[in-house]
């Protein structure tokens, strides 16, 4: 124990360890029982792109050692305070004296890493974990021996037993025949519950006991739904929590906040089956598209930046950030001629991804729920330039791709200065914007929007622009024309329009009834983990791993000749000749796993052999009934759903080798996932069969 207190306030052997300072600390009147609570700051050895993502360049854990000298044991509990709505780890030690040879320490030591989300970096966040776990295993005896040799240096070889006070001698002598017991300390002993599923773990850990945005409890917290969600209905409650449990169970661990999912819900008036297949629906988009990483990964092209004449500016009456838009002095045309209608897009995208942000922002700071945002247009200027029919056609797509991925997000739309040619453009656009949304807008003609009712009702004075009257200067850009100097060919743009919609790492494949789908990975050295991550974006699929020594014949490019059928959204390929035999020519090393629309499933597999294995994705058909030859009528009415016995999915896959998976057991798991920033914490459990795992 004098050697272990030696690392403390900070040890130069472990160079993570930056500091700490004692939060808490108790001492029982006979010294037998000593109890303190320190918080540690570590800089964790991790990527600095993550470490950007994550906001963060220190995390921090809460240590607590209680010392039992009358029993002679010491318990070390730690877990996370930093992002421990996103990642719990919990770690237990025991010294103990050997109970055969008083001179001898027992050491025992239990951890568990729980990963429920982390903007998509699970995987990475789990390398590094158990990297810096192993590694402080490794020096942990070292680290011992260094203090105990600075003890015998110092001439401190022995440490006297405790003994209790006079008191407590005599009054113990009364009880001499009963062994006495140190009070309670409240120290969970995980390393008898080594079958415990992560929620059970959970539950005894003592983890911290804030709210978090996914707990599946029966009825969410009403502090929380006030600071956080705003008034609910019994009935809204309700459905928001059964949504969300439902999340859990089909994208295990990784699912949108509440206020997220609050949103689709609100956009179809809490019908849970219709919010349901929106949100899955962007969940899929997102991540195909990687919408998560675009405020961190993509640099708007310079022309944008000097001639898109919109930007963030403070906040209006209620807290809603406000957005301004000067689009009578943009040159759509311009931009579209020189950037294309996706860059276009994924800038607006981008310009939504840092409203999400924003509103998280002004929850904090205004101490109540702000899940919207206020757009303020200015039409000075607009002229039948901004009717140019590609340019109508880009604002139309991006109000489309909007309404669909971020819906509820627009708490009022204020449109002034509208000149005579706006009912021509409203007329356009209207039909493609809902009608929830259509009742946010506040359309203003001439200088009107200076009068009651106008723009002192929903703005503060002080932070009126500058172009409207008011005294606050405004720093979005004035727009103007866009230089014909930088204008691009129509060929020029559709290459870099299909550029920036193929940066992605997932793959598209149709699936076809009787012409599955398979991807041929070649191992070299067995032990190796094929890991996959693919979405279910159409139809019901049957998921299988092959072995084979044999290589496949080069994959048939034609093979939807036979089908008559064009995929332009995904290819089809198929390595299993049809004169092959399973058992013979190649072996099935999983379970077939079933796999329904609108799933998202993770697994991996540990290679026992070298060779060639094959990943498949195959149409499931529903089996008819087991007494009769006539099919159900359930599963008519599935069946009808997928048109042309045609599936799709969205894929993932990548080989690691066996070093870098070493001692992990959660990434062996199979699991439901959305991938999205959008995530909370939940609340998930997972079963282990093998070396290999698929799980619901």
């Amino acid at each position: 124990l004098q050697a272990y207190e030696r690392r403390f306030p900070t040890c130069p052997l472990i160079p993570m360890f930056v500091a700490s300072d004692t939060v808490n600390e108790y001492k029982s009147e006979d010294e037998a029982i000593h109890v303190i609570e320190r918080r540690c700051k570590l800089d964790i050895d991790a990527p600095r792109l993550l470490k950007k993502i994550a906001g963060v360049d220190y995390v921090y854990f809460v240590q607590k050692n209680s010392l039992n000298r009358r029993e002679r044991t010491l318990h070390i509990e730690a877990y996370n305070e930093t992002f421990s709505n996103r990642v719990i780890i919990n770690e237990h030690c025991c010294y103990t004296v050997h109970p055969d040879n008083e001179d001898m320490t027992c050491f025992e030591q239990s951890a568990s890493l729980d990963i429920k989300s982390f903007f998509g970096f699970e995987s990475t966040v789990e390398k590094i974990a158990m990297k810096q776990y192993t590694s402080n295993i490794k020096k942990g005896k070292e680290i011992i021996e260094y203090y105990l040799k600075q003890l015998e240096e110092e001439g401190i070889t022995f440490v006297p037993r405790w003994t209790p006070p006079v008191a407590c001698k005599l009054e113990s002598s009364t009880s001499h025949t009963r062994r006495p017991v140190s009070p309670a300390i409240n120290i969970p002993d995980l390393s008898t519950k080594e079958g415990l599923n992560n929620k059970e773990i959970l539950n005894t850990s003592g983890s911290p006991s804030e709210p978090t945005a996914g707990t599946p409890d029966d009825k969410l917290d009403a502090d929380y739904i006030k600071r956080y969600l705003g008034d609910l209905t019994p009935m809204q409650e309700s459905c928001l929590i059964r949504l969300r449990q439902w999340l859990q169970e089909t994208h295990k661990g990784k699912i949108p906040k509440d206020e997220h999912i609050l949103r689709f819900l609100r956009a179809r008036d809490f019908n849970i089956d219709k919010a349901r297949e929106i949100l899955c629906q962007s969940l899929t988009w997102r991540k195909q598209h990687q919408v998560d990483y675009i405020l961190d990964t993509w640099n708007p092209p310079q022309v944008l930046q000097d001639y898109y004449a919109g930007g963030w500016h403070h906040h209006d009456k209620d807290g809603r950030p406000l957005y301004v838009l000067r689009l009578g002095q943009m040159d759509t045309k311009g931009l579209v001629r020189a950037l294309g209608e996706e860059a276009l897009l994924r800038y607006v995208l981008s310009i939504n991804e840092e409203g999400l942000r924003r509103c998280e922002e002004n929850t904090k700071v205004f101490g109540r729920p702000i899940s919207s945002w206020t757009c303020l247009v200015d039409l000075e200027g607009l002229n039948m330039r901004h009717l140019w029919r590609p340019g109508v056609k880009a604002l139309l797509r991006i109000i489309e791709v909007v309404e669909a991925n971020y819906p509820e997000t627009l708490g009022r739309l204020l449109i002034l200065r509208a000149p005579r040619v706006f009912p021509v453009l409203w007329t356009l656009v209207s039909p493609f914007i809902d009608d929830n949304t259509r009742k946010k807008f506040l359309i203003y003609a001439g200088n009107d929007y200076q009068g009651p009712g106008g723009l002192l009702d929903y703005i503060d004075k002080e932070i009126i622009p500058d172009f409207l009257g008011g005294e606050c200067m405004c720093e979005v850009p004035e727009g103007g024309l866009v230089p014909k100097s930088l204008y691009r060919t129509a060929e020029e743009l559709e290459n870099e329009d299909i550029k920036l919609w193929t940066e992605t790492i997932y793959q598209s494949a149709s699936v076809f009834k009787g012409a599955p789908h398979e991807v041929l990975v070649q191992i070299v050295d067995a032990s190796s983990v094929i890991t996959w991550d693919f979405d279910v974006c159409k139809g019901d699929i049957v998921f299988n791993i092959f072995h084979s020594k044999r290589a496949p014949q080069p994959p048939k490019k034609d093979s939807l000749g036979a089908h008559s059928i064009t995929s332009p959204g995904g290819n089809n390929v198929q390595l299993i000749d049809k004169v092959w035999q399973l058992g013979r020519d190649y072996s099935m090393v999983e379970s077939p796993l079933i796999c329904k629309e609108g799933e998202s499933v993770q697994g991996s597999h540990v290679t026992r052999w070298p060779g060639f294995y094959i990943l498949q994705w195959k149409f499931h058909s529903m089996p008819a009934c087991a007494t009769t030859n006539l099919p159900r009528v359930d599963d008519v009415l599935a069946s009808l759903q997928v048109s042309s016995h045609k599936c799709k999915v969205m894929y993932y896959t990548e080989v690691i080798g066996s070093e870098d998976f070493r001692g992990s057991m959660t990434s062996l798991e199979s699991s439901h996932s959305g991938f999205s920033q959008l995530s909370a914490a939940t609340t998930s459990s997972s079963q282990s069969h093998s070396s290999s795992m698929i799980s619901r």
